[in-house]
């Protein structure tokens, strides 16, 4: 199967005719049980983590890039924008003031991103809770906070291969190993897709909710049709302080607890997991060294145990001497792709992506977040996620090869990462 793509070509949307207006003000947290029940079908965006995180809609401005210059245009219009905005802020939290949220193509070509203003943002942290509108010229008019109507279940879904089946993947896996193994390149990741096609057009607000039930521990995100729950966060920046969660290295839970503690203890020492993890854990250290002052590089990964895999993860950390002309995006840019979801050397194992893949990877696997006026944020990688258009969904999922991988385990291991999506979209 053949996936549409959109060609590079300049911005669009551009800053707004007038600056931006935005108000924060303070909530009771008692008023705002549950932030995804607000979700309206209005163009919504959801960045949530254990009840926690932002949650808007509407539309007060966006911008659309493609290209190798797809963050750096981005990056100016929010520059731009901020700095003609009138904003006033109650609150001032991380998130709080005028936001904007940001999905980013893996590649440069084809593909396109988005960074959207909405018109509507409602937050949590700890024990505040806040309302943002936004319009132009003047502030949204406030909405009434009260729960929507539940979306619908995905009626009549069926699954099919996307642009590889199974047996001509595993091929292909076989041919990254053989051009690792003749020294070609250390480590290449590879992903495939699955197309769900339902009856109906997909509400994506269903999926949201399931995923955000089942993956609390996974940040939920969605941004212009492109959803999931990720386990791996790229970059958070916050008041000077930069951190990265780097995940590489996996194995699959069977559900028996003193099994999976087993497996635990294997996924720590093999050592075709530990190679790719390093291989990583260096890609991203390395990124944000220029970046940072001083930093703390764990030598040991320690295991994170999600429902249904086990990853070898380190958080990396630092501190950002640069906050005043390096915003999160910039920071998201300059990481990205992380070892984690290109492979090592990075322009070497890009290259093959793109050579030998069959499928163009659209927005899974690049970054996904929210970033305030302030530059500070929170960047993803699109794992565990899908693309919603109408009624057809399309899922990823991406393995890390290295020289002694077996195409048959990567396949299952790409199968336990289709299932948090592939469950989310169940009735």
């Amino acid at each position: 199967m053949t996936t549409s793509s959109t060609p590079a070509g300049p911005p669009t949307g551009g800053a707004p005719d007038g600056p931006l207006v935005a108000r924060t003000v303070a909530l009771d947290p008692a008023d705002v049980d549950d932030l995804l029940a607000l979700l309206p079908a209005d163009r919504p965006v959801t960045w949530l983590r254990r009840g926690e995180g932002l949650v808007g809609w509407g539309v007060a401005a966006e911008i659309r890039t493609s290209g190798p210059t797809r963050f750096a245009d981005a990056a100016k219009w929010w520059s731009e924008t901020t700095a003609r905005a009138d904003v006033e802020d109650e609150v001032q939290e991380p998130g709080t003031g005028l936001v904007s949220f940001g999905s980013f193509a893996f590649g440069a070509e084809p593909g396109h991103s988005v960074l959207v203003v909405p018109r509507v943002v409602v937050g949590r942290r700890g024990d505040r809770t806040w309302l943002t509108t936004v319009g132009a010229d003047a502030p949204a008019p406030r909405p009434e906070l009260t729960a929507q109507e539940p979306p619908e279940a995905p009626v009549g879904i069926a699954f099919a291969d996307g642009a590889l089946d199974g047996e001509r993947w595993m091929s292909v896996v076989a041919d990254a190993v053989a051009r690792i193994s003749r020294g070609d390149l250390e480590k290449v990741v590879l992903a495939r897709d699955l197309i769900a096609t339902a009856t109906e057009p997909v509400d994506v607000r269903w999926p949201l909710r399931r995923l955000t039930q089942l993956y609390p521990m996974c940040w939920t995100f969605h941004v212009d049709g492109m959803f999931g729950a990720t386990p791996e966060m790229l970059v958070r920046r916050e008041r000077g302080l930069v951190t990265s969660r780097v995940l590489a290295g996996t194995i699959r839970r069977t559900g028996d607890d003193e099994r999976d503690l087993a497996l635990a203890a294997t996924l720590a020492r093999s050592s075709k997991d530990l190679e790719e993890h390093e291989y990583a854990v260096r890609s991203v250290a390395d990124a944000l060294d220029p970046h940072c002052s001083s930093m703390n590089v764990p030598e040991a990964p320690f295991v994170l145990h999600l429902p249904n895999v086990m990853h070898l993860a380190t958080d990396v950390a630092g501190v950002v001497h640069d906050a005043a002309t390096v915003s999160s995006l910039q920071l998201a840019e300059a990481l990205h792709p992380s070892a984690a979801v290109g492979g090592t050397p990075t322009p070497v194992a890009t290259a093959l992506i793109a050579q030998i893949e069959g499928m163009d990877r659209g927005r899974y696997a690049g970054p996904v977040g929210w970033m305030d006026a302030a530059g500070d944020g929170e960047w993803g990688i699109a794992l565990r996620s899908a693309s919603v258009e109408g009624a057809a969904v399309r899922l990823f999922a991406g393995c890390g090869i290295v020289g002694d991988s077996d195409p048959e385990a990567e396949l299952a291991e790409a199968q336990a990462k289709f299932v948090p999506v592939r469950d989310s979209l169940a009735p």
